[in-house]
């Protein structure tokens, strides 16, 4: 497939096929249709379901301070908080993190990620998409030859269950307050941005949050909205067959009969009514942004979305010297305080739950930020705003933590020298990171797609596939 065959968001919804659903995502029967030429490069027609759940730390949360401690480095290392011994003998764990302490058994600490960016837009870019940034790092914005996300490539070549989409990102894509544009490397990019995935965007913490396009008008009923579709396939079937041909890409009757079995399957599955989990679950994972965020995550790929993002977000999104995990001033007391017990409580009852269910196995849970921090406190490396209470950017060594997914859970892999700073076993690149989430969800890695920006052939992701972590 080229760029020339495929059909862009614009093209799609000015035809207005589904203005009357207000709809957010683009024509989603040619996306169906697309993906069906693609599915042949899936890794195993037959293969059992399988999900992903990506959590994107936005800012970069400090390994050191975390889950890469170092209690032997001198003060201006190791920094204000002790480690604490979790259920499994010999892994340890922030203190600040009391609730993961009882997790451990479910998750992997993987310390050896590394990279060289260390600005937010390019380096954020180089996760999301697991690759190296296109250009120099002098905007943190997103630009049209942005590398496609990962959710992008399971939009295009993922499958699906129960008629939604193969990838979804909430509550938002992450941004800088006060830029106009989102931060870089999030949707189809020079693949397309017709491959941009389902976004649902705000606050599940809400008690009137609903997901906006998948229910209909308050005066068009469902029996009404069906007289419409057969209606309109009525009329369809009078369309002089020269003007169809001419113009086939709307397909207009396609995109109603596809978005009334989103809008029916949601409704029959009720996959967005987070309202209806019991109360002591959604207190369970706390009723923050965040916390929410995960527990519809859980719902999304319990009800067959493969690959679901998740963005930090919070209301330090306008503080902007520190804004979420970017700690360059009073690094441990918004450790303390604000960032380690919404993601603790989240992030504890999210594997619970899905061991709880049986769905741990299946569904691999990735959790990490665009990079680390400095290894001492104070030292400026990128932005000349770190104070003496703050860490600045560091990208040569950072952990992400991997759960399910076949991942054993109870073990630390790869491993840092004695300030956290450099990888000294097992290095993971993004590269790497990608091309094992494609593998786990049954995507080959290295299928190719049309770059529509140097029009070429790209490889979805050129790392090498994590094999040892079962």
């Amino acid at each position: 497939m080229t760029g020339k065959d495929n059909f862009s968001r614009r093209e799609t919804l000015q035809v207005g096929a589904l203005s009357l659903l207000g709809l957010n995502l683009a024509s989603l029967s040619t996306l169906k249709s697309l993906q069906a030429q693609e599915r042949s490069h899936v890794v195993g027609s037959e293969t059992p379901y399988r999900s992903c759940i990506f959590i994107f730390l936005f800012g970069g949360p400090s390994q050191l301070d975390l889950w890469d401690m170092k209690p032997n480095a001198p003060a201006e290392i190791r920094g204000d908080f002790k480690p604490v011994a979790t259920k499994v003998p010999g892994m340890e764990l922030c203190e600040h993190l009391p609730l993961m302490t009882q997790e451990a058994d479910k998750f992997c600490l993987l310390r050896s990620m590394t990279h060289k960016m260390n600005v937010h837009g390019p380096a954020c870019s180089e996760i999301y998409s697991g690759r190296a940034y296109f250009g120099p790092p002098v905007t943190d914005q997103a630009r049209p030859e942005d590398w496609p996300s990962i959710s992008s490539m399971v939009t295009r070549f993922g499958k699906s269950e129960n008629g939604l989409p193969p990838a979804a990102v909430l509550p938002w894509y992450s941004q800088f307050v006060g830029q106009d544009k989102r931060i870089a490397g999030q949707t189809g990019g020079r693949m397309g941005e017709n491959w941009n995935p389902f976004l649902i965007q705000g606050d599940m913490s809400k008690a009137d949050f609903e997901v906006q396009g998948v229910q209909l008008p308050e005066d068009v009923t469902a029996d009404r909205f069906t007289r419409r579709a057969e209606l309109w396939s009525r009329l369809d079937q009078y369309t002089p067959r020269k003007i169809a041909q001419a113009n086939p890409a709307p397909q207009l009757h396609q995109n109603y009969e596809t978005a009334w079995q989103l809008i029916r399957n949601a409704a029959d599955s009720n996959v967005f009514a987070i309202h209806r989990e019991p109360e002591p679950l959604r207190e369970r994972y706390g009723k923050t942004k965040f916390g929410q965020s995960l527990l519809m995550a859980r719902r999304l790929v319990e009800n067959g979305i493969p690959l679901v993002t998740v963005n930090w977000d919070d209301d330090s999104r306008h503080d902007k010297v520190s804004p979420h995990w970017d700690t360059h001033n009073d690094n441990f007391n918004k450790l303390k305080n604000g960032l380690c017990p919404v993601f603790d409580r989240a992030y504890s009852a999210l594997v619970a739950d899905l061991a709880d269910r049986g769905l741990l196995e299946s569904t691999l849970v990735v959790a990490l930020g665009e990079f680390g921090r400095t290894p001492r406190i104070g030292l400026i490396t990128q932005n000349g705003m770190t104070e003496p209470t703050g860490r600045d950017h560091w990208p040569h060594a950072f952990t992400a933590l991997l759960a399910g997914g076949g991942v054993r859970g109870g073990q630390v892999y790869g491993a840092t020298n004695k300030t956290a700073g450099y990888v000294d076993d097992k290095p993971v690149t993004p590269a790497d990171l990608s091309a094992t989430i494609l593998h786990h969800l049954g995507i080959d890695p290295h299928r190719t797609y049309y770059d529509e920006f140097q029009q070429v052939e790209r490889q979805l992701s050129t790392g090498t596939i994590i094999t040892d972590l079962g």
